[in-house]
């Protein structure tokens, strides 16, 4: 396997599991003051440390289909890129619209008719959010493939450049309206592309990442520690630029340790990678009782990656187990 197309295999891999860790951790972020403060901050930092995962996603999408030199066919991409994604995405939707009506005590299916109504322009469980900004950005793939294949590339970095700024901007407050998650979320694309077929020192994405991670989390915690309540203060943001400095960072440090990595090993990787998208849809199934029953563990910095590890194995099991049928492999893309 080459190491160009290993370490995008990697950056699924690790992906799914930082996503699985953000949704673990979820219920102890509001709870500054019920649970110990080690356990809170604990909680906090990984939070802060994982938030790299989503952009890491994009930037998956626009390596590998800005890649692409094929002549674009609207037709073929509709039908093998954005219908693979989002048929699955509308069955998983109506699944967690009646998983949201089940509680321990009784079934509300009022609850499952409501999530449905509103379907179309607010998920109908958590972690379907995601869904709903990375589709659209298919709209952009034919508009970015002609910049970034030509031979002068100009363009590419003024739009990059002028992306960067703005994601400065928005962790300072800006907002650009109904526009933003397109324009803040698309340029994850460029990065991406950049990132994969221009290799910059990994020392300089190191330190740029690294500082990026340190005013993340200190921010984070000292502003809820201040006010006595949970509050990122937009350092948590996906859409900011010190997130984008520590996607970049992964995903430079994946490219690195690409070559580090055994070929067994690189196949066993490849073979969980083939299920990030299904372990993505199937993660809060193995969550929803831990949720249900408002149980928090102790010693977060424990239990929270014990917990991610035992469900990220959990939905690879059910997605391999989902995709070995063609009556249900779609539902696992």
């Amino acid at each position: 396997m080459q190491k160009k197309i290993f370490y995008i295999e990697l950056l699924r891999v690790v992906a799914a599991f930082a996503v699985i860790a953000i949704h673990v951790l979820g219920p102890y972020r509001h709870l500054p003051g019920t649970i110990p403060d080690f356990d809170w901050i604990s909680a906090i930092s990984i939070n802060g440390a994982s938030r790299w995962a989503v952009p890491v996603f994009i930037m998956i999408t626009g390596a590998l289909l800005l890649s692409d030199t094929r002549p674009f066919s609207a037709s073929l991409f509709l039908r093998r890129r954005v219908m693979k994604v989002l048929v699955p995405f509308v069955v998983w939707s109506i699944f967690y619209a009646v998983l949201a009506a089940i509680s321990l005590q009784n079934v509300n299916w009022t609850e499952t008719v409501q999530r449905l109504t509103h379907f179309p322009v607010e998920e109908t469980y958590y972690h379907l959010g995601f869904f709903y900004y990375f589709i659209p950005l298919y709209l952009l793939i034919p508009v970015f493939r002609p910049v970034v294949q030509k031979e002068d590339h100009n363009l590419f970095y003024a739009l990059l450049t002028s992306w960067l700024v703005l994601c400065a901007a928005r962790l300072m407050g800006m907002s650009l309206g109904w526009i933003e998650d397109l324009v803040l979320y698309g340029g994850y694309l460029l990065l991406g592309w950049g990132l994969h077929n221009r290799t910059l020192p990994l020392r300089y994405l190191l330190f740029v990442g690294v500082m990026a991670l340190v005013f993340t989390e200190y921010t984070a915690i000292s502003q809820s520690v201040s006010t006595g309540t949970y509050t990122s203060a937009g350092w948590f943001s996906y859409k900011t630029i010190n997130t984008v400095l520590i996607a970049a960072m992964i995903f430079a440090l994946c490219q690195h340790w690409a070559d580090r990595v055994s070929e067994k090993r690189q196949k066993q990787i490849a073979g969980i990678a083939r299920h990030s998208l299904g372990i993505y849809l199937i993660h809060p199934v193995f969550l929803w009782p831990i949720r249900e029953s408002g149980i928090i563990l102790p010693w977060a910095w424990l239990t929270i990656p014990a917990v991610t590890i035992v469900v990220f194995v959990l939905s690879y099991w059910t997605s391999k187990l989902l995709a070995k049928s063609r009556v249900t492999a779609w539902l696992v893309p």
